[in-house]
């Protein structure tokens, strides 16, 4: 698996949050009036996903349906362990700690990891 352009990234959100299978029409919708995008552009990166295996489509009449191949929570669980690696040298105690340095972790998200780490201790 390798990460996704955000254009391409931001196609797949709407193939996860939307039940398949989907229409360039439906996708289009979704996307909304602040997206510039013609229905070509779209085209072109379902085609791009089609190509990398995020994606698989069918033919129903003059009208193509497209469906997600790989997960949302795969691609994250992909997404954050390449993050990890590249960035805090495979080590979510660094994570964490420069997110606690930055002020990025509320007392409500510290409970919530207080919770989690001891109830995978048990």
């Amino acid at each position: 698996m390798k990460k996704l352009p955000d254009a391409e990234f931001e196609v797949m959100q709407i193939m996860w949050k939307n039940q398949p299978p989907l229409t360039t029409a439906m996708m289009m919708q979704q996307l909304g009036a602040g997206c510039d995008w013609r229905v070509q552009t779209l085209i072109v990166l379902l085609n791009r996903l089609i190509d990398r295996g995020f994606v698989r489509s069918e033919k129903k009449g003059k009208e193509r349906t497209y469906y997600p191949v790989v997960g949302e929570a795969e691609y994250l669980h992909f997404e954050t362990s390449m993050f990890i690696e590249r960035f805090h040298r495979n080590s979510v105690t660094h994570l964490v700690a420069t997110l606690v340095d930055a002020n990025k972790v509320s007392d409500s998200d510290m409970e919530m990891l207080t919770r989690l780490l001891e109830d995978k201790g048990r």
